[in-house]
């Protein structure tokens, strides 16, 4: 019999997206207007980036955002989206494997369909990025990844589970080591791998043919092109929170420009004011 679950079909849909050569190109969101302006833009599916999210509300990137508030922002994007969300929920919002279970049945009841669990540690300290320590021992990460697959299975969804491995990002592994942890995550029930500051196409090319699942890569200025990352064989291709940036940027470069020239070239190219309001009022 089919399951008709409205989540678990589109589960089913998202996960049938990740197709190494076609990779499934996700312009990541952080609020429901991005999340609208990402779908209208024709995008299959939306995915938060954790970083562009925490800012909206308030906080620095680098495991310093609550459960509640974090899944709280994914809910609304669900609910103005019609396409699969997919969660980026850090490394997990919880201290040991049994929070994580509680995490994932959290981000599947606000509408996830798909999270992103990265293996990095944070000290606490600094920005999100010079505060990352090492990272997590791969047992224990593979102990949490099943916990979320299991807390998924006991849900009836196909949770897409996407592990993050940050050995290229943190500088702390290269290819190698990016495998070895690749197969236990995988082993542990993630569904792809995800392995961001990983552009150069040699080393793309190896990862594509060393993990036995759908690779994500993270894209932005300098990266090679969709088209030739889709050519070496990545299933997924994610702007992590390059757009926030950007938009940001704008926000700062407006603001400034205002306060000290009294001028407004930076506002030039903005979006029509009909058209935005016709976009960002047609959500559920």
């Amino acid at each position: 019999m089919t399951n008709q679950n409205p989540t678990h079909e589109a589960a089913l849909a998202f996960r049938a997206l990740h197709t190494p050569g076609r990779p499934l190109v996700l312009p990541n969101a952080w609020d429901t207007a991005s999340a609208l302006l990402v779908e209208e833009a024709g995008a299959a599916a939306v995915a938060t980036t954790s970083a562009g999210l925490a800012w909206d509300l308030g906080t620095a990137d680098g495991d310093r955002l609550d459960r509640d508030r974090a899944l709280g922002a994914v809910a609304r994007i669900a609910a103005a989206v019609r396409v699969p969300v997919s969660a980026d929920i850090e490394s997990g919002y919880a201290k040991d494997a049994a929070g994580v279970g509680n995490t994932i049945r959290a981000a599947l009841a606000a509408g996830a369909v798909g999270v992103n669990i990265e293996d990095a540690l944070y000290d606490g300290e600094g920005d999100g990025v010079g505060g990352r320590g090492p990272l997590r021992p791969v047992a224990e990460q593979a102990e949490r990844i099943a916990a979320a697959r299991a807390a998924a299975d006991a849900a009836g969804v196909p949770l897409f589970i996407n592990a993050r491995i940050d050995t290229v990002l943190s500088g702390a592994g290269g290819v190698e080591e990016t495998l070895e942890r690749a197969a236990a995550f995988l082993a542990a029930g993630a569904d792809g791998i995800f392995v961001p500051g990983a552009v150069d196409p040699q080393t793309v090319k190896s990862l594509v043919a060393g993990v036995e699942g759908p690779l994500n890569v993270l894209v932005g200025p300098g990266a090679p092109a969709v088209a030739e990352l889709a050519a070496l064989g990545v299933a997924r291709i994610s702007a992590g929170s390059s757009i926030a940036q950007a938009a940001h940027a704008v926000v700062r470069r407006a603001a400034r420009e205002l306060l000290s020239a009294g001028t407004y070239d930076s506002l030039t190219g903005g979006l029509d004011y009909a058209e935005l309001n016709t976009v960002l009022g047609g959500g559920r």
